[in-house]
């Protein structure tokens, strides 16, 4: 086993073991358990905005769906919510199938203003459709006996590991396209698109694949976010700043386009938006300016996130006689 694999490894072990260092219905397990799940939000953004980068500020509206559609599925229905995610994920796609065909050949912000509208579009149709969405009043699950087939346990632990599954397989899945030929193409497309379609990408196929998989993801963690917190309304999860914003906010801090990036940047953003909150909530505002200067500040010490400061390498001549000679 590589030194790599190893260290992977000792990762997953210490964070499935983190929870026991908690109360197991403490606010810091529920912390360590946002912060997870944002990490895998946004991993699932990475696909697009990082591989691609097609930089998207509607990722909420994938988010919604999830949410919606599980927990309507269980209250109308009876019907599982690991069930309902499935039929989210599925939803989702169609979605994304129905954005993506009038917006993919949009670029930069033009793409960006399209995927926020079609997420507001939601927002708003979710507010107004009072007799399914439950309208601004929002949709509040139940508490029932705890079991795996209703998702819901007396515990937070259980949640925490979930969040911790789920994040583990959408990063493998990102490290795998990332690595094959369709994360290739999606560079390519990155770097000049016009030049990877003579060289014989589909440029509309390919970016359609990672669109369609990162929304079925993001739909995904939609339905643990409603699981996890029992309520949710239009305004919680087709949020732009608390949604869109912020997973594509995590993944530029951590290190767009890279694998351990979604989850250094959630691990540093949701605590520390946590504790601004908690520290300076006396005064109206004052978080929020304390949490936006720390974010400013983050962004000017390092443009290209934390990961930059792992793969930061010392670069040596490798000449130093031609060099010498050029200087002459």
């Amino acid at each position: 086993m590589s030194k790599k694999s190893l260290f992977i490894s000792a990762v997953i072990v210490a964070a499935a073991l983190a929870p026991f260092g908690f109360e197991p219905k403490g606010h810091s397990i529920r912390v360590l358990s946002t912060a997870l799940l944002f990490a895998a939000a946004a991993q699932s953004w990475n696909i697009v905005g990082g591989l691609a980068n097609q930089i998207s500020l509607g990722h909420a509206a994938f988010f919604g769906i999830g949410a919606y559609t599980s927990t309507l599925l269980y209250l109308k229905l009876g019907i599982t919510p690991w069930a309902g995610m499935l039929a989210g994920a599925f939803l989702a796609v169609i979605a994304a199938i129905i954005l993506c065909i009038p917006t993919m050949k949009l670029k930069g912000h033009y793409f960006a203003l399209a995927t926020l509208a079609f997420a507001e579009v939601l927002r708003v149709v979710a507010n107004s459709w009072e007799t399914v969405t439950g309208g601004s009043v929002g949709l509040s699950l139940p508490y029932v006996n705890p079991s795996f087939i209703d998702f819901q346990f007396a515990s937070t632990y259980w949640y925490y590991w979930i969040i911790l599954v789920t994040l583990c397989v959408i990063s493998f899945v990102f490290h795998y396209i990332s690595v094959s030929s369709l994360g290739y193409k999606l560079r390519a497309i990155r770097e000049n698109e016009d030049a990877a379609e003579v060289s014989g990408v589909n440029s509309f196929a390919v970016k359609m694949i990672a669109a369609t998989t990162s929304a079925a993801f993001m739909a995904a963690c939609g339905t643990i976010f409603a699981q996890f917190n029992y309520f949710f309304d239009p305004e919680s999860v087709f949020n732009l700043p608390g949604i869109s914003i912020r997973v594509a906010m995590i993944a530029i801090i951590g290190g767009i386009g890279t694998v351990a990036g979604p989850i250094l940047g959630a691990i540093f953003l949701i605590p520390l938006e946590e504790y601004a909150t908690a520290a300076f909530s006396s005064v109206a505002g004052l978080a929020q300016l304390v949490f936006g200067c720390i974010l400013i500040l983050a962004v000017l010490i390092q443009p290209r996130g934390f990961m930059a400061f792992c793969s930061r390498k010392k670069k040596k001549p490798q000449n130093s006689d031609v060099g010498a000679e050029v200087g002459q």
